[in-house]
């Protein structure tokens, strides 16, 4: 698979949300009966849309908030693939935001032509940062004017749409995907329905990126399983401050 992608030509990302306050009493009074309409509409099935309110408000931009941003680029050194890592956190979410757009721009003129890689971006990722970076009136750099694209011609390299082959009423989750591929990952201390508990209640933005590196790492290594070369050691996995 991927014969004509170049890996060092892509832009790893993985982000990790949260709702965008610690609980559904702390938000602003016009946004309560706004956020219990959304709920109702989307999990008819929950009982309590306030409860709901801290599991379920970090999937919609309109009431999450992006709070970590992690991204990968591989590069070619001993003849064998070698990724560097970094990550945006910050409790201010416009910062993360800007950081995170201030590098596209530098990338996006070194590689002109290059791709954002990861699992469900298309339908999660970077569609949650653009409105986000709307709301706080951020410019969307040109690699994120998708708007102006036909489907199949957006930048983008989505492991779960190449998984899918075509069959657009298939999910596979990440985790899943590299136990079925056979590709190892670090045992982690939390999941993604944890990260908002993690921040509103610890505070604990380190573990928050730690945890959203891995996915990154976890996408470069289905790539380089899917180009049908060797997976990556841990010795070469660089971490940038």
């Amino acid at each position: 698979m991927l014969p004509n992608i170049s890996l060092d030509q892509l832009l790893l990302l993985d982000i990790e949300t949260t709702p965008g306050v610690a609980s559904f009493d702390k938000l602003p009074e016009r946004m309560k009966p706004l956020w219990l309409d959304k709920n109702a509409k989307t999990a008819p099935e929950s009982a309590d849309g306030e409860d709901a309110y801290a599991d379920r408000a970090g999937l919609y931009a309109e009431f999450g908030k992006v709070v970590c941003i992690s991204v990968g680029f591989f590069y070619v050194e001993n003849n064998r693939y070698q990724l560097r890592i970094k990550s945006f956190a910050d409790d201010d979410e416009k910062i993360v935001l800007n950081s995170f757009l201030e590098l596209i721009n530098k990338f996006y003129i070194k590689f002109p032509r290059f791709q954002f890689a990861g699992h469900n971006i298309r339908e999660f990722d970077l569609p949650f940062i653009c409105r986000r970076s709307v709301i706080h009136q951020l410019s969307l750099p040109q690699p994120l004017q998708l708007h102006g694209f036909k489907p199949w011609e957006i930048p983008m390299l989505d492991t779960m749409l190449l998984w899918r082959f075509g069959d657009f009423r298939h999910y596979t989750s990440l985790k899943l995907l590299t136990a079925i591929l056979d590709i190892p990952t670090p045992k982690d201390d939390i999941d993604g329905s944890m990260v908002g508990k993690v921040y509103w209640e610890e505070r604990d933005l380190d573990r928050i990126s730690s945890y959203c590196q891995k996915d990154v790492i976890a996408v470069a290594q289905l790539l380089l399983r899917f180009k049908g070369v060797p997976l990556l050691q841990p010795e070469e996995i660089v971490y940038i401050k």
